[in-house]
């Protein structure tokens, strides 16, 4: 059985038995949510957890080098939970005590993906096709781990298969200490609305922690669903990515103060350090700062050439670009400009170029260390 939802006096929320100091979490996204970013949400306050990209058990188990990779976090995180996927039981137990090994604070297993290659292969969404199956998966897992094991499902795999209240409630008797549920089925992905009701009722039928997803792009969304519905806490996805402010500003909000703004120098100083953070990935770091789990003996180097390195920041910074322009007047300018770059001194220059229009911003930014923690250091 897992453990019931808990406060402290001080109203810090605990899932197991890892605290939480605020009820707003990062959403675990694809390509996207990757360390660097997850350093820089953290940095700008407010946010209470961060979830890492979804990492294969599988590849876990077989030590993979890119699956890996996924899977590593910095103490600059903390809490972390790192999100796994799979279908087999004991190689979702095996990936656990990998995850473990790795000084996690919580293991997540997705149950949401509603990705073909990833469905398709018994993980993702399917299980809740599959419930007792995911049953068995999830008290494989928390048989074989003393840390917290929580679950991010949907609302079902269509219309007419909706179960995340019932889904729910076998994750609880499985041993899971936190749901998480978006309010959209496998087949709608991210079309449509979330449904929050649905969540509300998953949220009064069991004891342990859920959390909401779907739909909270601004801080307002947030502050909102938590006070109108019975869940513990709120995950922010794509709101994040447009808005990295968002946990702190829903937080002042909450609080009874107003959001405050983010001027263009903050956000085109989010950028550059977003470069430098990458580009710093592994190095002048202390001892023990980075996690992550040893690759097989054939995996070789795990090191980035030059080249490769510099492709590897365009694209990530394109990547998140797609969305982070999305909170930006004339956006799309700066987007296609970003699209267009072909090395990291083109994207620093257009960056300072179109943020420095309105007010003066370094066209360098200092490069960020492992003793820069606090929220809003940047």
């Amino acid at each position: 059985m897992g453990l019931a939802v808990e406060s402290t006096a001080n109203g810090v929320l605990k899932i197991g038995s890892v605290s939480l100091d605020s009820p707003y979490a990062l959403a675990p996204m694809a390509g996207m949510t990757d360390t660097a970013f997850r350093r820089l949400v953290k940095r700008r306050g407010g946010c209470g957890l961060v979830v890492t990209e979804m990492v294969s058990s599988e590849g876990l188990v077989r030590g993979i080098d890119r699956t890996l990779e996924y899977a590593e976090y910095t103490e600059e995180e903390r809490p972390v939970s790192i999100q796994i996927f799979g279908g087999d039981p004991a190689t979702m137990a095996e990936a656990a005590q990998i995850v473990e090994g790795m000084g996690a604070d919580i293991i997540d297993v997705n149950m949401g993906c509603p990705v073909r290659k990833i469905a398709k292969h018994r993980a993702g969404c399917s299980l809740m096709r599959t419930p007792e199956h995911a049953a068995t998966v999830v008290s494989a897992m928390t048989g074989a781990v003393s840390i917290p094991v929580t679950v991010k499902m949907r609302a079902g795999w269509d219309d007419d298969h909706v179960n995340a209240p019932t889904m729910a409630g076998l994750m609880e008797q499985s041993g899971a200490a936190g749901v998480a549920v978006h309010g959209r089925t496998a087949k709608q992905s991210y079309t449509g609305r979330s449904d929050w009701s649905l969540i509300d009722e998953v949220a009064r039928r069991v004891s342990i922690p859920v959390f909401g997803s779907g739909d909270c792009v601004a801080p307002e969304d947030v502050v909102e669903r938590l006070k109108e519905t019975a869940v513990a806490g709120v995950l922010v996805g794509r709101g994040a990515l447009r808005n990295p402010w968002i946990f702190k500003q829903a937080a002042r909000l909450a609080q009874g103060g107003t959001k405050g703004s983010v001027g263009p120098t903050e956000r085109g100083c989010f950028l550059l350090a977003y470069i430098d953070l990458l580009l710093s990935e592994g190095t002048s770091e202390a001892r023990g700062f980075r996690h992550h789990a040893t690759p097989a003996p054939e995996a070789g180097t795990r090191r980035r050439g030059a080249a490769s390195c510099e492709r590897w920041v365009v694209n990530k910074v394109r990547a998140l670009g797609s969305w982070y322009t999305k909170g930006v007047d004339n956006g799309s300018r700066l987007r296609k400009a970003i699209n267009h770059a072909g090395s990291i001194n083109e994207l620093r220059i257009i960056i300072h170029e179109f943020f420095e229009a309105t007010e003066e911003m370094p066209l360098a930014f200092p490069k960020a260390t492992h003793e820069i923690v606090e929220a809003g250091s940047l």
